[in-house]
């Protein structure tokens, strides 16, 4: 596995926790310590800006999941890959889209541009 491809793999890994305490572990292997996540919906800087903004939209979408899609393409300290939003009571997807990550020394990621393709609502 590749730097980029773990790095993708420990932030679906966040965005999927289902505790308190599995997000805070999640959070802190997949983030530096001040890293920023920028969509149209939040924009926040760490692990608690991070652990609240997944949160928020965990009890939004209760009984979804953040599912990759497509393979990331990446080059240098960037990833960019889709997504969408996975019921896992009928497989709908009412959500997606792509997100451009950027790469610490240490293979965690510092900052997220993240982009809504689709919406509820929207």
């Amino acid at each position: 596995m590749t730097v980029h491809q773990d790095a993708v793999q420990r932030y679906f890994a966040a965005w999927n926790a289902d505790t308190a305490e599995e997000l805070e572990k999640a959070v802190a292997a997949a983030f530096t310590e001040d890293a920023t996540y920028t969509d149209p919906l939040a924009d926040v800087r760490g692990h608690d800006g991070l652990a609240a903004a997944i949160s928020g939209a965990r009890q939004q979408f209760a009984g979804f999941d953040f599912v990759p899609t497509g393979t990331p393409d990446a080059h240098h300290h960037l990833v960019r890959f889709t997504w969408d939003l996975v019921s896992r009571a009928d497989g709908s997807a009412p959500a997606a889209g792509f997100d451009v990550i950027t790469l610490a020394e240490d293979g965690r990621i510092s900052s997220v541009s993240g982009f809504l393709d689709r919406l509820p609502g929207a």
